[in-house]
């Protein structure tokens, strides 16, 4: 079996791992949100002001999935639609105050449940995991999450609206 292949179960393992963590974080505070639709909150909530291609590219799904995300998030108040601040005539999609809310108090309640974990790894081998997930990240595009301010980190800058 070649590194990659010990590395990819490695993920895989982890990765269940932290699906479970999501979703329990998430059930404890909204019932009624589903992981992808977190996601794309999250992603909102991060990045600022998408257009509906946009964040269909980000989340990998065809434009008439996306779009009925956006409606049942809408309906839940969770997102909201508003102008495109680089063309007033296009709509974007944003993250509602209520879906900020929600994507701060699950990634809370998502960092207290993986540092007990990670707390209970042994000391020595947490500084190579950071560097790996930090690279792991980097290499799937996913923006770093900062627990200095307890929120993503913003990069409204740089926000795709077409």
């Amino acid at each position: 079996m070649s590194d990659i292949d010990d590395l990819t179960d490695a993920v895989l393992t982890a990765s269940r791992l932290l699906v479970a963590v999501s979703a329990r974080s998430l059930a404890a505070v909204e019932e009624t949100l589903t992981l992808p639709q977190l996601r794309m909150v999250v992603l909102l909530d991060g990045r600022g002001p998408m257009s509906l291609t946009a964040l269909a590219d980000l989340l990998e799904v065809n434009p008439s999935t996306a779009k009925r995300m956006i409606d049942r998030l809408i309906t839940s108040g969770m997102v909201d639609r508003a102008p495109n601040p680089a063309s007033k005539r296009e709509v974007v999609v944003v993250a509602s105050r209520e879906g900020s809310r929600v994507v701060t108090e699950v990634m809370s309640r998502r960092r207290a449940e993986i540092s007990t974990i990670v707390a209970r790894m042994p000391e020595h081998l947490r500084h190579g995991l950071v560097e790996a997930l930090t690279a792991f990240a980097e290499a799937g595009g996913e923006p770093r999450w900062s627990a200095r301010d307890e929120a993503p980190e913003r990069t409204r800058g740089h926000a795709e609206v077409d």
